[in-house]
Protein backbone atom coordinates (compact mmCIF):
# COMPACT_ATOMS: atom_id res chain seq x y z
CA UNK A 1 0.00 0.00 0.00
CA UNK A 2 1.57 3.30 -1.27
CA UNK A 3 1.03 6.54 0.35
CA UNK A 4 0.40 9.61 -1.80
CA UNK A 5 1.32 13.07 -0.66
CA UNK A 6 -1.22 15.75 -0.34
CA UNK A 7 -0.58 19.48 -1.22
CA UNK A 8 -1.66 22.37 0.01
CA UNK A 9 -5.02 23.14 -1.32
CA UNK A 10 -4.80 26.38 -3.67
CA UNK A 11 -8.40 27.77 -2.71
CA UNK A 12 -7.07 28.73 0.50
CA UNK A 13 -4.18 30.51 -0.53
CA UNK A 14 -5.93 32.41 -2.56
CA UNK A 15 -8.99 32.65 0.24
CA UNK A 16 -5.97 34.50 2.26
CA UNK A 17 -4.57 36.70 -0.48
CA UNK A 18 -8.29 37.80 -0.91
CA UNK A 19 -8.54 38.84 3.08
CA UNK A 20 -5.48 40.55 2.45
CA UNK A 21 -7.12 44.06 0.78
CA UNK A 22 -9.89 43.85 3.29
CA UNK A 23 -7.55 44.39 6.15
CA UNK A 24 -6.17 46.68 4.68
CA UNK A 25 -9.29 48.59 4.05
CA UNK A 26 -10.20 48.26 7.76
CA UNK A 27 -6.84 49.54 9.18
CA UNK A 28 -7.48 52.72 6.74
CA UNK A 29 -11.12 53.00 8.04
CA UNK A 30 -10.12 52.36 11.81
CA UNK A 31 -7.40 55.65 10.84
CA UNK A 32 -9.50 57.91 9.43
CA UNK A 33 -10.75 59.48 12.43
CA UNK A 34 -6.90 60.15 13.23
CA UNK A 35 -5.75 61.11 10.02
CA UNK A 36 -8.66 63.30 9.12
CA UNK A 37 -8.08 66.09 11.95
CA UNK A 38 -4.26 65.55 10.63
CA UNK A 39 -4.85 66.76 7.40
CA UNK A 40 -7.08 69.65 8.12
CA UNK A 41 -4.90 71.11 10.60
CA UNK A 42 -1.56 70.21 9.75
CA UNK A 43 -1.21 69.22 5.77
CA UNK A 44 -3.72 71.38 4.81
CA UNK A 45 -2.69 74.77 6.27
CA UNK A 46 1.44 73.64 5.05
CA UNK A 47 0.28 73.68 1.59
CA UNK A 48 -1.34 76.74 1.29
CA UNK A 49 0.91 78.37 3.49
CA UNK A 50 3.37 77.36 0.50
CA UNK A 51 1.44 78.23 -2.01
CA UNK A 52 0.88 81.76 -0.80
CA UNK A 53 4.65 82.48 -0.57
CA UNK A 54 4.12 82.93 -4.22
CA UNK A 55 1.57 85.49 -4.20
CA UNK A 56 1.83 88.34 -3.44
CA UNK A 57 -1.44 88.30 -0.94
CA UNK A 58 -1.64 91.22 1.68
CA UNK A 59 -3.93 92.66 4.22
CA UNK A 60 -7.02 94.07 3.02
CA UNK A 61 -10.36 93.22 1.07
CA UNK A 62 -9.90 95.13 -1.78
CA UNK A 63 -6.35 93.73 -3.15
CA UNK A 64 -6.58 90.93 -5.64
CA UNK A 65 -3.98 88.45 -5.04
CA UNK A 66 -1.85 87.26 -8.05
CA UNK A 67 0.96 85.03 -8.18
CA UNK A 68 4.70 86.40 -8.08
CA UNK A 69 6.78 83.49 -8.64
CA UNK A 70 9.78 83.90 -6.50
CA UNK A 71 9.96 87.23 -6.45
CA UNK A 72 9.35 86.88 -2.28
CA UNK A 73 12.05 84.82 -2.07
CA UNK A 74 14.33 87.53 -4.05
CA UNK A 75 13.42 90.15 -1.76
CA UNK A 76 14.05 87.82 1.25
CA UNK A 77 17.46 87.76 -0.23
CA UNK A 78 18.15 91.57 -0.01
CA UNK A 79 16.00 92.13 2.97
CA UNK A 80 18.94 93.02 6.22
CA UNK A 81 15.75 92.33 8.61
CA UNK A 82 15.65 89.01 7.21
CA UNK A 83 19.37 88.06 7.77
CA UNK A 84 19.69 89.56 11.03
CA UNK A 85 16.24 87.43 12.37
CA UNK A 86 18.33 84.72 10.85
CA UNK A 87 21.52 85.45 12.65
CA UNK A 88 20.15 86.11 15.48
CA UNK A 89 17.58 83.31 15.09
CA UNK A 90 20.64 80.49 14.90
CA UNK A 91 22.36 82.06 17.85
CA UNK A 92 19.25 81.57 19.69
CA UNK A 93 18.48 78.14 18.66
CA UNK A 94 22.12 76.48 18.45
CA UNK A 95 23.04 78.14 21.87
CA UNK A 96 19.88 77.06 23.61
CA UNK A 97 19.83 72.84 22.06
CA UNK A 98 23.15 72.37 23.22
CA UNK A 99 23.83 74.21 26.71
CA UNK A 100 19.88 72.49 27.01
CA UNK A 101 21.26 69.15 26.14
CA UNK A 102 24.26 69.80 28.52
CA UNK A 103 22.31 71.05 31.99
CA UNK A 104 19.57 68.05 31.04
CA UNK A 105 22.23 65.26 31.06
CA UNK A 106 23.55 66.35 34.34
CA UNK A 107 20.03 66.73 35.89
CA UNK A 108 19.42 63.54 34.52
CA UNK A 109 22.50 61.83 35.39
CA UNK A 110 21.80 63.24 39.13
CA UNK A 111 17.88 62.05 39.31
CA UNK A 112 19.31 58.57 38.27
CA UNK A 113 21.07 58.29 41.51
CA UNK A 114 19.65 56.86 44.72
CA UNK A 115 18.79 60.40 46.36
CA UNK A 116 16.79 61.00 49.43
CA UNK A 117 13.31 62.05 48.17
CA UNK A 118 14.27 60.64 44.20
CA UNK A 119 10.29 60.82 43.57
CA UNK A 120 9.76 64.19 44.62
CA UNK A 121 12.77 65.76 42.79
CA UNK A 122 11.60 64.28 39.27
CA UNK A 123 8.66 65.83 39.89
CA UNK A 124 9.36 68.96 40.40
CA UNK A 125 12.14 68.62 37.41
CA UNK A 126 9.45 68.61 35.03
CA UNK A 127 7.48 71.50 36.83
CA UNK A 128 8.51 73.94 34.00
CA UNK A 129 7.06 71.54 31.19
CA UNK A 130 3.83 72.38 32.74
CA UNK A 131 3.59 75.72 32.49
CA UNK A 132 2.36 77.35 29.86
CA UNK A 133 4.56 79.27 27.90
CA UNK A 134 2.59 82.63 28.26
CA UNK A 135 2.95 82.42 32.31
CA UNK A 136 6.54 81.61 32.04
CA UNK A 137 7.19 84.84 29.65
CA UNK A 138 5.85 87.09 32.22
CA UNK A 139 7.30 85.11 35.40
CA UNK A 140 10.87 85.79 33.87
CA UNK A 141 10.09 89.01 33.34
CA UNK A 142 9.15 89.80 36.77
CA UNK A 143 12.70 87.52 37.30
CA UNK A 144 14.28 89.91 34.80
CA UNK A 145 12.37 93.11 36.54
CA UNK A 146 15.51 96.02 36.86
CA UNK A 147 14.28 97.37 40.32
CA UNK A 148 12.31 94.11 42.31
CA UNK A 149 13.82 91.52 40.13
CA UNK A 150 15.56 88.68 41.76
CA UNK A 151 18.38 88.25 39.32
CA UNK A 152 19.54 92.67 40.50
CA UNK A 153 18.80 91.45 43.78
CA UNK A 154 21.49 88.27 43.85
CA UNK A 155 24.09 89.89 41.69
CA UNK A 156 23.48 93.38 43.53
CA UNK A 157 23.34 95.35 40.14
CA UNK A 158 20.66 97.30 38.48
CA UNK A 159 20.72 96.54 34.85
CA UNK A 160 17.51 96.04 32.60
CA UNK A 161 18.30 92.92 31.32
CA UNK A 162 15.38 92.69 28.64
CA UNK A 163 16.00 96.51 27.24
CA UNK A 164 19.78 96.62 27.65
CA UNK A 165 21.55 95.73 24.06
CA UNK A 166 24.30 93.50 24.89
CA UNK A 167 22.05 91.69 27.98
CA UNK A 168 18.48 90.82 26.26
CA UNK A 169 19.49 87.89 24.07
CA UNK A 170 21.80 86.42 26.67
CA UNK A 171 18.68 86.69 29.13
CA UNK A 172 16.04 85.07 27.07
CA UNK A 173 19.10 82.09 25.78
CA UNK A 174 18.71 81.95 30.03
CA UNK A 175 15.02 81.37 30.01
CA UNK A 176 15.19 78.85 26.99
CA UNK A 177 17.41 76.85 28.73
CA UNK A 178 15.34 76.78 31.88
CA UNK A 179 11.56 75.88 30.23
CA UNK A 180 13.17 73.20 27.49
CA UNK A 181 14.87 71.07 30.03
CA UNK A 182 12.11 69.59 31.68
CA UNK A 183 11.36 67.40 28.73
CA UNK A 184 14.72 66.85 27.38
CA UNK A 185 15.72 66.04 31.06
CA UNK A 186 12.80 63.60 30.62
CA UNK A 187 13.73 61.53 27.71
CA UNK A 188 17.16 61.32 29.04
CA UNK A 189 16.75 60.07 32.19
CA UNK A 190 14.14 57.06 30.22
CA UNK A 191 17.51 56.20 28.12
CA UNK A 192 19.49 55.97 31.20
CA UNK A 193 16.96 53.66 33.18
CA UNK A 194 17.17 51.29 30.05
CA UNK A 195 21.03 51.26 29.76
CA UNK A 196 21.97 47.47 30.28
CA UNK A 197 23.48 47.02 34.27
CA UNK A 198 25.41 44.13 33.19
CA UNK A 199 27.62 47.04 31.05
CA UNK A 200 28.62 48.95 34.23
CA UNK A 201 29.18 45.65 35.97
CA UNK A 202 31.56 44.24 33.52
CA UNK A 203 33.64 47.85 32.88
CA UNK A 204 33.89 47.51 36.75
CA UNK A 205 35.62 44.35 36.67
CA UNK A 206 37.82 45.89 34.16
CA UNK A 207 39.07 48.25 35.95
CA UNK A 208 36.91 51.21 34.81
CA UNK A 209 35.99 54.56 36.63
CA UNK A 210 33.00 56.51 36.48
CA UNK A 211 34.58 58.90 33.94
CA UNK A 212 35.88 55.74 31.91
CA UNK A 213 32.31 54.10 32.61
CA UNK A 214 30.17 57.40 31.20
CA UNK A 215 32.26 58.17 28.30
CA UNK A 216 32.56 54.44 27.21
CA UNK A 217 29.20 52.91 28.49
CA UNK A 218 26.60 56.01 28.99
CA UNK A 219 27.09 57.84 25.82
CA UNK A 220 27.32 55.56 23.38
CA UNK A 221 24.15 53.77 24.77
CA UNK A 222 22.13 57.34 24.68
CA UNK A 223 23.63 58.20 21.38
CA UNK A 224 20.27 57.48 19.47
CA UNK A 225 18.30 59.18 21.96
CA UNK A 226 20.88 62.12 21.87
CA UNK A 227 20.31 62.20 18.43
CA UNK A 228 16.85 62.48 18.19
CA UNK A 229 16.07 64.75 21.51
CA UNK A 230 18.77 67.11 20.31
CA UNK A 231 17.07 67.17 16.64
CA UNK A 232 13.53 68.09 18.32
CA UNK A 233 14.87 70.26 20.70
CA UNK A 234 16.48 72.83 17.65
CA UNK A 235 13.39 72.78 15.52
CA UNK A 236 11.20 73.62 19.12
CA UNK A 237 13.77 76.87 19.20
CA UNK A 238 13.73 77.56 15.99
CA UNK A 239 10.25 77.58 15.85
CA UNK A 240 9.85 79.33 19.35
CA UNK A 241 7.62 82.07 19.31
CA UNK A 242 5.14 82.56 22.38
CA UNK A 243 8.02 82.74 25.42
CA UNK A 244 10.22 85.43 23.14
CA UNK A 245 7.18 87.92 22.51
CA UNK A 246 5.71 87.74 26.19
CA UNK A 247 9.27 88.77 27.27
CA UNK A 248 10.62 90.98 24.68
CA UNK A 249 8.46 91.45 22.03
CA UNK A 250 11.77 90.83 19.24
CA UNK A 251 13.09 94.03 21.41
CA UNK A 252 15.70 96.09 22.05
CA UNK A 253 15.86 97.84 18.44
CA UNK A 254 15.12 93.88 17.18
CA UNK A 255 18.58 92.06 19.51
CA UNK A 256 15.91 89.40 20.05
CA UNK A 257 13.96 89.25 16.90
CA UNK A 258 13.89 85.47 15.89
CA UNK A 259 12.66 84.27 12.68
CA UNK A 260 9.32 83.77 13.83
CA UNK A 261 8.74 86.94 15.32
CA UNK A 262 10.02 88.59 11.80
CA UNK A 263 7.41 86.41 9.88
CA UNK A 264 4.63 87.14 12.50
CA UNK A 265 5.10 91.29 12.85
CA UNK A 266 5.65 91.09 8.55
CA UNK A 267 2.09 89.09 8.26
CA UNK A 268 -0.30 90.66 11.27
CA UNK A 269 1.27 93.97 11.99
CA UNK A 270 2.20 94.95 8.27
CA UNK A 271 -0.33 92.84 6.57
CA UNK A 272 2.35 91.20 4.18
CA UNK A 273 0.84 87.80 3.88
CA UNK A 274 2.76 86.26 0.89
CA UNK A 275 6.17 87.94 2.00
CA UNK A 276 5.80 86.11 6.03
CA UNK A 277 4.44 82.96 4.16
CA UNK A 278 8.02 82.75 2.20
CA UNK A 279 9.48 83.94 5.09
CA UNK A 280 8.32 80.58 7.04
CA UNK A 281 9.04 78.47 3.76
CA UNK A 282 13.05 79.54 3.89
CA UNK A 283 12.85 78.81 7.55
CA UNK A 284 11.84 75.55 7.03
CA UNK A 285 14.56 74.76 4.11
CA UNK A 286 17.29 76.05 6.25
CA UNK A 287 16.17 74.08 9.14
CA UNK A 288 15.69 71.35 6.71
CA UNK A 289 19.40 71.53 5.76
CA UNK A 290 21.02 71.82 9.08
CA UNK A 291 19.02 68.76 10.33
CA UNK A 292 20.28 67.11 7.41
CA UNK A 293 23.94 67.87 7.49
CA UNK A 294 23.71 67.04 11.44
CA UNK A 295 22.08 64.21 11.28
CA UNK A 296 24.42 62.67 8.35
CA UNK A 297 27.57 63.35 10.35
CA UNK A 298 25.98 61.80 13.04
CA UNK A 299 25.06 58.39 11.09
CA UNK A 300 28.42 58.88 9.52
CA UNK A 301 30.13 58.61 12.93
CA UNK A 302 27.60 55.74 14.05
CA UNK A 303 28.70 53.59 10.80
Amino acid sequence: MTATATKPAPPARHARGRQRPRHNREMWVLMLPALVPVVLFSVGPLLYGIGLAFTDAEAGRNHETTFVGLANFVDLLGDDDFWSSMRIGLIWSVTVTVLQFLASLGLALLLNQKLFLRGLARVLAVVPWAMPPVVIGLMWRLVYHPDAGIVNSTLGTDINWLADFSWALPAIIVMGIWSGMPQTTVVLLAGLQNVPKELYEAGAMDGAGTWRKFWSITLPQLRPIIVTITSLDFVWNVNQFSLVYVLTQGGPGGQTRLPMLFAYEEAFRYGFFGYAAALGVSIVIVVLALLGVYLWRQLREAS
